[in-house]
Parts: structure tokens; C-alpha cells; sequence
């Protein structure tokens, strides 16, 4: 593990002059019934009382709206991602951009670029960071089986997707060519590579200064060649039997995966906060890169939340943490 610096706190000057509005499709949830998004709407209502608490000037949205004419804000927090079209991750820092508003995160081609699975894998080549052969079909483009990587099993997923919304499993190239057909039916473009037997290791960092790795977590499953789902991310159905969320204690492959990560988050910076991700086989030691998420979950009960507690900080101070660095980083606060 790494060492971690202590978290860092919101001057109370500026936590009285600024002027932050928090937007998610959640953040005005008032937690009665069931909501479509499963945990994550749970992740975006324990957000806005967390920053609540944080003794901020607030204002709370869920709507894309609230930045289209003079928005009279100072500050942004974005999590606006999924909000039912295809790129939809990119509009709000781009409406941000529009009207001159600082906002925590990557710029809107630099999330477009972690966004896009096959263009992160291609920059993580480029860095040396292995990763499987893969595939991009696009929509509107010729679906050709030449195109696609060898293998005996294969995953198929929107391009653009989170949480495994929308993942195929396929066989053979007329179940491959099948699943990316519905893929591009529901709108998105879509990525093929063979299935990669492991467990997943997610790498959530956070940056101080420099950019930090808090320890890793694992995703460790019961079967290494169960598919998971979207479901089961959200907690839609129960997964308890299938997998656990636990620390990653394997200290020469997680060094190995820290390499990994710094490499990789060269082509990000600055993004203050992110999660890379891992299939790791524990038998034979192979690490492959999957994926990254730039504005990833923050939830106290995933990945960045557990990871926190293990480094010492409430989830209080991480969120608090995340944003005095990225008021920093816009000279908001000294």
C-alpha cells in the first residue's frame, strides 16, 4: 500500500464566497420507492448530504438546464454521466466550459477519450500497458468478421457504457455479430475482445499534488469466468454468492498495477479523481487492463469509499478532499 498524505479541508472563506451547484440525475431523490438506477441513486442522494454537511453555499440540480442561460455559479460538481443519450458524460463539463465555470474533472475530451473504451485501450497500448486485442464496431459502419480478435469466448458492450449496462457474451461470430446488432440498436458503438478469466482490481486514485493510488480493491469472484453483470453492479438482484468486494493484498502484482496506473494517468491529467481497472488471474499472475472511469462512483459502499476507510479518511473527508483539490487546482482557494 501506498503512503497516503492526509486529506485536505475547504478553507471556511471559501466554503462562505463560493458558489457550488451539484448536478446529478438523482441528487434531488427523495429516497421514497425504487429508483431505475438501483444503488446509484442511493450513491447521488448520500452525495448531496454529504456536501450538505460540509457547510457549503449549495445549490442542487438534476437537470442540464440549470447551466444554459448565465448560470450564476462559481464552482461545479459534475455527475451528470448517464443521462439517456449517447455521450452524454461530455455535456455537462462542455456547458461548463460554454459559460466559463470552473468544475471538478477532466476536460470534455479527456472524458470523452477515457469514456471511449476503445480509444483508452489504444492510448493504454501506446503506453505500454497490456490490454486485449479488440475489436470497435461503429454503428453506421461495415460489421466485418475479419475485424474481429481470435478467441473462443468473447464479450460484447457498448463502447461507451458504464457498469456493464448492455455486455453481450458470444461464442462464435454469428452470436458476436448478433450482439453487437443489438448493441448498435440501443444506440451506442460496440467494442468486442475475448473474455479475459480473472477477478477485477479496481484502482481508484485521487490527486494531491501529484496524483495518488489509494489501495486497491478487488473484486474477487467466486467463478472466474462468470460475466458480470449490470445488474449485479447496481444491486438489482443478488450477487452476494458470486463475488466480494475485498482489499487487494497481492503486493508484487499490485505493484506491478501501480506502474500500470501511472503510466496510464499521464494521458489524463488533470482529471483529479479517477478509477482504473484491472482483470487479474490470480493463478497465473497475467494483468490486463480493462477500462477507466474519470467522474467515477464515489459511493461510501463501492470501491472509492471502501478504499478511503482503509486509508483512514471518513468518506467526509475524501469528498471534502476531492473538492478543495480541485479548488485549488482553478485558484479558487489558496
Amino acid at each position: 500500500m501506498e503512503k497516503i498524505l492526509n486529506p485536505l479541508a475547504i478553507d471556511p472563506e471559501a466554503k462562505e464566497r463560493l458558489k457550488i451547484l451539484f448536478i446529478a440525475k438523482n441528487a434531488l431523490w427523495d429516497g421514497s420507492g425504487s429508483a431505475e438506477d438501483g444503488n446509484h441513486a442511493t450513491y447521488h442522494v448520500e452525495m448531496r448530504e454529504v456536501l450538505k454537511g460540509l457547510g457549503l453555499n449549495l445549490t442542487i440540480a438534476d437537470r442540464f438546464e440549470i447551466l444554459f442561460d448565465k448560470p450564476e455559479f462559481d464552482f461545479v460538481f459534475p455527475l451528470l454521466n448517464r443521462a439517456g443519450f449517447f455521450n452524454s458524460e461530455m455535456l455537462c463539463p462542455l456547458l461548463c466550459e460554454r459559460a466559463g465555470i470552473p468544475y471538478i474533472g477532466a476536460s470534455p475530451i479527456l472524458r470523452g477519450l477515457s469514456d471511449d473504451k476503445h480509444l483508452a485501450k489504444r492510448a493504454a497500448r501506446d503506453a505500454g500497458v497490456p490490454t486485449a486485442p479488440w475489436a470497435i464496431y461503429r454503428r453506421g459502419a461495415p460489421i466485418l468478421e475479419e475485424k474481429c480478435p481470435e478467441g473462443e469466448r468473447f464479450v460484447i458492450k457498448p463502447n461507451n457504457s458504464s457498469a456493464s449496462w448492455g455486455v453481450h457474451d458470444a461464442t462464435d461470430w454469428a452470436s458476436v455479430k448478433a450482439a453487437v446488432d443489438e448493441v448498435h440498436e440501443l444506440g451506442h458503438d460496440a467494442l468486442v475482445e475475448p473474455f479475459v478469466i480473472g477477478s477485477d482490481v479496481e484502482v481508484p486514485c485521487v490527486t494531491l499534488d501529484e496524483p495518488v493510488i489509494l489501495p486497491m480493491m478487488i473484486f474477487r469472484q467466486a467463478d472466474p469466468s462468470h460475466l458480470r453483470t449490470y445488474q449485479e453492479k447496481r444491486d438489482l438482484v443478488d450477487r452476494s454468492q458470486k463475488y466480494s468486494l475485498d482489499p487487494f493484498e497481492d503486493e508484487a502484482i499490485a505493484a506491478r498495477i501501480a506502474d500500470y496506473t501511472r503510466k496510464l494517468w499521464e494521458e489524463y491529467r488533470p482529471f483529479d479523481y479517477g478509477r482504473f481497472e484491472f482483470r487479474v488471474n490470480e493463478e497465473t499472475g497475467e494483468v490486463t487492463f480493462l477500462e477507466l472511469n474519470l467522474n467515477c462512483n464515489l459511493w461510501s459502499q463501492k470501491v472509492f469509499g471502501r478504499a478511503a476507510a482503509l486509508a483512514g479518511w471518513t468518506q467526509e473527508q475524501l469528498i471534502e478532499t476531492i473538492l478543495a483539490t480541485s479548488l485549488r487546482r482553478h485558484g479558487l482557494m489558496k
